[in-house]
């Protein structure tokens, strides 16, 4: 929760990286992988939640409720984590001494248990904590639990629909309607909206920011939008580092975003960018024009340009492997070249905002079959207006009766509703980035698109050419197969290798496009891999875990497929 999601696109389907998750990888992670089985925070918060109802304590009923209600969002906090990583887990109340052994080698509760107390704490937090706001919105409220709540609720709803997984407290039903409650509850209290403010500073350099951006972009939370934010502070030495991990090719993992998503993006007028004729032989440049505006304030676009910065600074750097397939993320990042290279960003950044909890609402109450025009344009509909696109457009106003067929060929082929899709369709968009991808795969039991969504690049006129890409009169790439030694010097400044067909080595292949010319595609030496038994959707109980409890004559059931 304390850092922005950057490895995000090591374990996701639309964005591709120089190094990919072992976890995803065949063969490359077993029980015997060390993974985040840790309870030490749990017992923090436990310790402290005894020890306000001990007998040394004297706050009084209702600040010790109010205090009792932070401790308890955060260990609903702790245990939605385990949720989604692991399923069924030992649910434990209370702080263990060393010898209460039934107890600590207790065997996994059901996730019936686990989401059961994880709504109680959440309850208990909304009706008790008193805080209402603090600076850059930073610390717990009761809407930051019925935010929680809302995405708890969301998940696990959603994973036992998708997974048949059954409960005898909670229904499928039941839950979604949790988390329509939650959304509603959070909606209706007037404190939040949409963020329509754009904020500027020195280092634009002319860079039309826009509202969404600015939401990641801002030194100053915007706690209009933010239910709660991470404060960065250059006085109090509390900094990100986003850009050091986008823009640099050293520490950052060349995290980039595929063709195949960014095609995902609607145009301005509401339609779908892939009914374009010959959308897919669309130049770089064109890909911008008249697009849903949070594309270009997302990737470095056309018009991009870094203060201090040069022609690479401009459009994504492929030359040196720092966002490969061409769509390079500038969500979090300041334009400011003299911060890639170290820790000093100072935007803030949200960890929950309201946008979600729009969007939560809206697939709850689609799954539930009870959603309405109205609903759609207060929530899909407010989060497509605010990227420009049209507001009398019908993308914007109505229900969908159409399954795109693009997304349901690339990104959904099970799903059957145009509501559903297009819900999907807006939830990657707005949320890209922000580390949800994952888990919306696994609840959706899509994990497979992990292995089979190509990470397409920018599509390109031709090899052996110097390319401009952003139309500025400067050529900003030369796309070979020849080595860099049979190439002019001018060339040598924009090189890019182009990897042969058949090659096993890592890296960028041009594959002909049967409309002309050429589109990129970035290949990895380690394959993308999601088991047909689908034992990637939890994480292995460590081995070791496994072992202590039969040495202490106890047992403690595996994940399936580990």
């Amino acid at each position: 929760m304390n850092a922005i999601p950057v490895s995000e696109s090591a374990t996701v389907d639309y964005a591709a990286c120089r190094g990919f998750s072992g976890y995803l990888s065949e063969d490359a992670y077993t029980a015997e992988t060390s993974t985040s089985w840790s309870w030490s925070e749990l017992r923090n918060i436990n310790y402290y939640l005894d020890a306000l109802h001990s007998e040394i304590c004297t706050v009084n009923p209702e600040k010790r409720n109010h205090y009792e209600g932070i401790a308890r969002w955060f260990r609903a906090y702790f245990y939605y984590g385990k949720l989604t990583e692991y399923g069924a887990v030992p649910w434990f109340e209370h702080c263990l001494s060393n010898t209460d052994l039934d107890e600590m080698y207790k065997g996994r509760d059901s996730r019936d248990v686990i989401i059961g107390h994880i709504i109680e704490d959440l309850d208990f937090a909304a009706e008790h904590i008193t805080t209402e706001t603090s600076v850059g919105n930073s610390l717990i409220t009761k809407y930051t639990a019925w935010a929680l709540k809302s995405r708890a609720c969301l998940f696990e709803a959603s994973f036992r629909k998708y997974h048949g997984v059954s409960g005898t407290k909670y229904s499928v039903k039941a839950l979604y309607e949790q988390c329509v409650d939650a959304c509603n509850k959070l909606m209706s209290s007037n404190k939040f909206s949409l963020n329509h403010t754009t904020v500027s500073d020195d280092y634009m350099n002319g860079n039309s920011m826009g509202a969404y951006r600015s939401l990641f972009y801002s030194r100053e939370v915007l706690t209009n939008e933010v239910i709660l934010g991470r404060v960065a502070s250059k006085a109090e030495n509390v900094f990100g580092e986003a850009n050091w991990r986008y823009n640099s090719g050293s520490y950052g993992n060349g995290y980039c975003l595929s063709r195949a998503f960014v095609q995902t993006y609607l145009k301005t007028d509401g339609s779908a960018y892939s009914d374009k004729q010959a959308y897919s032989t669309l130049s770089f440049k064109q890909e911008f024009e008249n697009r849903d505006t949070r594309l270009k304030q997302t990737v470095k676009g056309p018009n991009y340009a870094m203060k201090g910065g040069s022609t690479f600074n401009k459009v994504a750097d492929i030359v040196n492997e720092v966002a490969p397939t061409g769509y390079h993320p500038i969500k979090f990042v300041e334009d400011y070249i003299y911060k890639d290279n170290k820790a000093e960003n100072e935007n803030c950044y949200p960890i929950f905002r309201y946008a979600e909890v729009l969007l939560n609402y809206a697939e709850a109450k689609a799954e539930l079959g009870t959603i309405t025009a109205t609903d759609w344009q207060n929530t899909i509909g407010a989060l497509r207006k605010r990227g420009d696109i049209s507001s009398s457009s019908a993308a914007v106003t109505s229900l969908p009766t159409t399954v795109d067929p693009y997304l349901k060929e690339v990104f959904y082929p099970k799903v059957t509703s145009a509501v559903i899709m297009e819900i999907r369709r807006e939830r990657a968009i707005e949320l890209v980035y922000e580390g949800f991808r994952f888990n919306d795969l696994k609840r959706w039991a899509e994990g497979k698109r992990v292995e089979t969504v190509p990470w397409t690049g920018i599509h390109i006129s031709a090899l052996d050419t110097a390319i401009d890409v952003n139309g500025d009169g400067v050529n900003d790439y030369f796309f070979t197969t020849k080595d860099v030694s049979e190439v002019t010097p001018a060339q040598k400044l924009i090189y890019v290798q182009i990897i042969p067909d058949g090659s096993d080595e890592q890296g960028l292949r041009a594959d002909p496009n049967p409309g002309g010319g050429y589109d990129l595609r970035y290949e990895l030496a380690l394959k993308r891999k999601w088991y047909d038994d689908g034992r990637q959707y939890l994480k292995p109980i460590p081995a070791q875990i496994v072992r202590d409890y039969a040495g202490r004559g106890y047992s403690i059931q595996q994940n399936p497929g580990w």
